[in-house]
């Protein structure tokens, strides 16, 4: 069993995953980190999450970080996830970047979604 990437840090408009610092938002899915394209809450769609899609079992929910402060995600958003069976939690992203460190320790099946404050 692979080891998930860690998230040491946040802020600065980025992340350090497993001690490489990465610019931009951040998406994890099936222990693999990604540049995601996403910079702000009221830009997403579901065609963000075409990845997560792509994954099929490979993920179970997404823990969606919305950036500075938790925010509620448009409704085609949180139906468009459940619609491809997907659970969605969402909340800061530095709440989110702690969450998924344990969850990820834990070996939960999770896509990581992001943004960079």
């Amino acid at each position: 069993m692979r080891q998930p990437p860690s998230i040491d840090a946040w802020g600065g408009g980025g992340f350090r995953v497993s001690g490489v610092w990465r610019p931009g938002s951040l998406l994890i899915i099936d222990d693999q980190p990604y540049d995601w394209t996403v910079t702000r809450l009221a830009d997403l769609t579901l065609d963000a999450f075409s990845a997560v899609f792509a994954a099929g079992p490979a993920v179970e929910f997404v823990l969606l970080g919305t950036g500075l402060t938790q925010a509620l995600p448009a409704r085609e958003i949180r139906e468009g996830l459940r619609a491809q069976g997907l659970g969605l939690e969402f909340m800061s992203s530095e709440a989110a970047a702690r969450s998924y460190n344990v969850l990820a320790a834990d070996g939960r099946r999770l896509a990581a979604a992001l943004i960079a404050v």
